[in-house]
């Protein structure tokens, strides 16, 4: 003896669990639905004011950090040997820039000592970090030539102290790293 009358749709919403069918509806709504727009993996879109992107079937936003986390990212396997790359130090290390596990860096040095390209190799990784220390070098001038601002900041007792650098020569620094840095460019050259 029931002690409950069922309705309609609890009725059809046990037809549709014994069918599998969970998200069938039971109830027809009415009122306003938002249209809804069908993004695939890879697809990049403007929504309130934010770029977003599907990557492994999640909605991420789109920053401009993206590019430098990829470079740092360390993969679970290395892509030469396939074998898994732990959390080491030497991996860390090796990661960005050889793109391989220390392993297989060992592996291709050795290689090249063997063949006697080893020399070419040092040379072209000791410019590769000169060329990176003169850029960094370049934008450095070119932020000490455009900053033309006071700023203040703020002591562990909440005054505000200004600090604008007294005594110091912007031109003459300029002039001095400028001159490093074709000494550099000279050393290298390039």
């Amino acid at each position: 003896m029931l002690k409950r009358e069922f309705k309609d749709r609890d009725v059809q919403r046990m037809r549709n669990i014994i069918t599998k069918d969970y998200t069938a509806k039971t109830v027809t709504q009415v009122g306003y639905t938002k249209s809804q727009v069908e993004h695939k993996e890879g697809d990049v879109w403007e929504e309130k004011g934010k770029q977003w992107t599907i990557k492994n079937g999640i909605k991420q936003t789109v920053t401009r950090f993206d590019k430098l986390k990829e470079a740092l990212n360390i993969p679970l396997t290395c892509p030469k040997c396939d074998k898994a790359m732990k959390n080491h130090t030497l991996n860390k290390k090796m990661w960005p820039l050889h793109k391989m596990c220390f392993n297989c860096v060992v592996e291709m040095e050795t290689e090249l000592k063997r063949t006697g390209q080893f020399e070419e190799y040092a040379r072209s990784l000791t410019t590769r970090g000169i060329k990176t220390h003169i850029d960094e070098l370049e934008q450095f001038v070119l932020e000490i030539a455009l900053e033309d601002s006071n700023e203040g900041f703020v002591t562990e007792q909440g005054d505000v102290e200004k600090w604008a650098g007294k005594g110091i020569d912007k031109q003459k620094i300029t002039a001095e790293l400028q001159e490093y840095i074709q000494k550099l460019k000279e050393h290298i050259g390039s």
